[in-house]
């Protein structure tokens, strides 16, 4: 029963060919192509005004430096709030529950944050790895401290978003399952078990749109933010 519950998490095959492809391509199918009309129709309107939000709010604590970032952090932030959407629905597949495809995504991003500082601003860039007014003494522990710091950022961002997922799912198909088992012996226990489940399955869709946000987040304030 309990190595059930772990293969949710495991990559569908069929035919021998793993289907994460497709989930990770369907995100971008769903979304409809923006007209050059000047009056399109309600859905690309609504999704045009939440995309302009999206953005605003992302980009605001940085100055004009940072806004060239705007179209690749919006768009991942979209591409994971829609994948971990998906994931909630039943006989689908997660792919955000991987922390291979997590790292995949906050390696490169994390890497580039570091070339680019080291390259147009390096004084600021290294000025992250020593706080100012630190005594003499603790000078080295605290580099090797920062330096240990960053290197860990994208593994945390990962382990986040593939944690808090993972950790969500199996909740919810572990009170799913005791749903199942109660209701033939106890049926009131198992109406009050799936409030909560109904509960815990709305709290679920803010962890999918929060936890998204929350990994494009933390890349702005990667040492230098504003690059």
């Amino acid at each position: 029963m309990m190595v059930s519950f772990f293969d949710q998490f495991a990559s569908p095959l069929y035919l021998g060919i793993p289907l994460i492809a497709i989930a990770i391509t369907l995100p971008w199918v769903l979304y409809p192509t923006p007209s050059s009309r000047w009056i399109n129709n309600r859905l690309i309107t609504v999704q045009g005004w939440l995309i302009n939000r999206f953005t605003n709010q992302l980009m605001l604590p940085l100055n004009m430096g940072g806004h060239k970032w705007a179209l690749l952090l919006v768009s991942l932030m979209i591409f994971l709030i829609t994948i971990n959407m998906l994931g909630l629905l039943p006989y689908t597949f997660t792919p955000t529950t991987q922390l291979s495809l997590n790292m995949g995504f906050a390696v490169p991003l994390w890497l580039a944050t570091v070339i680019i500082g080291m390259r147009n601003q390096p004084t600021v860039a290294l000025g992250h790895l020593l706080p100012e007014g630190t005594p003499i003494p603790l000078i080295p522990v605290l580099i090797i401290i920062e330096t240990i710091s960053l290197f860990i950022r994208p593994l945390a961002l990962g382990v986040r978003l593939t944690a808090n997922l993972t950790a969500g799912h199996l909740l919810i198909q572990l009170i799913a399952t005791a749903v199942f088992v109660l209701l033939p012996m106890m049926p009131t226990v198992a109406i009050l078990t799936a409030t909560v489940l109904f509960l815990l399955t709305l709290l679920e869709v803010a962890v999918a749109m929060i936890q998204a946000y929350v990994f494009v987040l933390l890349f702005k304030f990667m040492p230098p933010e504003n690059v």
